[in-house]
């Protein structure tokens, strides 16, 4: 595949959306786990079509070896407890928490990431430590300037007026 940049700026803007799609999904579903339940479908769905496909794709024969479906299943699982985690932040915190979790969960990811790297790095650039605390920065920035959404009213319950 050719351009990591354009898909690395699509997937942080799926990811970007994930969190603002989850709250009306908890709203419609009235219940934080049953939105979950239907992100795992659509991993199931589209992890599984996307994969044959992108396989198609490259000439790739159907076989698998062990250590490639454990590390795997270990990569899916990461993603599976993110996306629960995730619903948590937001079923514990209220309609306003995209706005504030999605920032924490970007800079903490991208922390994380770099500092997993570490464990094969033969130098590590001082500079990394400045850019991690340029990172803790920004997320307080964007969580409390992001323009939170007004409190929604409860929605009558059957047999309630609305009057």
């Amino acid at each position: 595949m050719r351009y990591p940049i354009l898909f690395a700026l699509m997937t942080g803007f799926f990811w970007g959306l994930y969190g603002p799609s989850m709250a009306p999904a908890r709203s419609a579903l009235h219940s934080p786990f049953k939105p979950y339940f239907a992100v795992g479908l659509a991993y199931l769905v589209w992890a599984t079509f996307g994969g044959v496909i992108g396989m198609r794709l490259n000439g790739d024969a159907f076989s698998f070896t062990g250590e490639g479906i454990t590390w795997g299943f270990i990569a899916g699982s990461m993603g599976a407890f993110g996306a629960l985690t995730l619903t948590l932040a937001m079923f514990t915190g209220g309609g306003a928490m995209p706005q504030i979790v999605m920032p924490i969960v970007f800079g903490t990811a991208v922390t994380v990431s770099a500092i997993a790297a570490l464990r094969t790095a033969e130098h590590v650039n001082p500079w990394l430590a400045v850019g991690i605390g340029i990172v803790a920065i920004g997320i307080v920035m964007v969580a409390y300037n992001t323009p939170h959404a007004a409190p929604q009213a409860p929605a009558a319950t059957a047999g309630e007026s609305a009057d």
